[in-house]
């Protein structure tokens, strides 16, 4: 069975934010991931891992002024100065809570020169944080969920990885994502798990419980991924309430059923 991370930007919002790390170690998931940590003490946060024995499979790079429609700033004209202080920040916090992953988010942007801004930005951060152990990566969004932001499409992105040509950084593969834009994902795996670091997943279109990923959870582990796949969806209704997909992977995974 994969191992399974909870978002708990989106999940356990019936929580202060605090206690969502506690409930996701009760509901038998073995890590959190969250969107932006930087309202928090990086050692805060740290010391709610460690105290629920907790791993944290990733988080965002600062995305600028995101109730401002802001989605990020690596491939943004003029915003190069601000994207190296975010950075540094990020760094920060990936060192304190001992972070192996990150995501840098490309912004809303279009052409030549964003792209080649982009992969700038991305080698930057890349060659930054390999310092301390942390991976890159790049996430194509899909248009309905973000429109114009700069990188769409999955082919695109493994595009732009061998662009970008750099060890440390890798792809952010969100199944939802890519099947409001592409449609199947489980056809399309063979092909983009070789550059994959972390996955994703959600229900389509609603973006809810990931309900009938039986076939793709087996197929990950035939391939033996060993990353962690974070549930980043919104629940119906509370999140506790909604796991019966997490049971039925282990059931199928071998485990008995409660």
């Amino acid at each position: 069975m994969p191992r399974f991370s909870a978002n708990i930007s989106m999940m356990f919002t019936e929580l202060p934010f605090d206690a969502r790390f506690r409930a996701a170690q009760k509901a038998g998931f073995g890590a959190v991931e969250f969107m932006f940590p930087y309202g928090y003490a990086p050692e805060g946060l740290a010391k709610a891992l460690e105290d629920n024995a907790l791993g944290l499979s990733v988080f965002n790079l600062p995305p600028g002024d995101w109730g401002g429609f802001e989605r990020g700033l690596a491939a943004v004209r003029g915003r190069e100065a601000e994207f190296v202080q975010g950075l540094d920040m990020a760094a920060r916090y990936a060192r304190v809570m001992g972070a192996a992953r990150v995501h840098c988010m490309a912004g809303i942007a279009e052409g030549r020169e964003a792209e080649a801004r982009y992969i700038g930005n991305v080698r930057r951060a890349a060659d930054r944080l390999a310092r301390q152990g942390c991976t890159v990566m790049i996430e194509p969004i899909n248009t309905s969920d973000m429109p114009g932001y700069f990188l769409n499409r999955t082919d695109e992105a493994v595009e732009l990885l061998h662009k970008i040509d750099h060890e440390n950084v890798a792809l952010q593969w969100d199944v939802y994502h890519h099947e409001r834009t592409h449609g199947d994902a489980l056809s399309a795996l063979p092909e983009v798990l070789p550059h994959v670091a972390h996955i994703q997943i959600a229900s389509v279109p609603e973006r809810h419980e990931p309900e009938g990923f039986g076939a793709l959870f087996a197929a990950l582990d035939a391939a033996e991924y060993a990353g962690w796949v974070g549930c980043e969806y919104h629940p119906r209704g509370k999140t506790i309430e909604g796991l019966g997909w997490l049971r039925e992977a282990r059931y199928a995974a071998g485990a008995p059923r409660a």
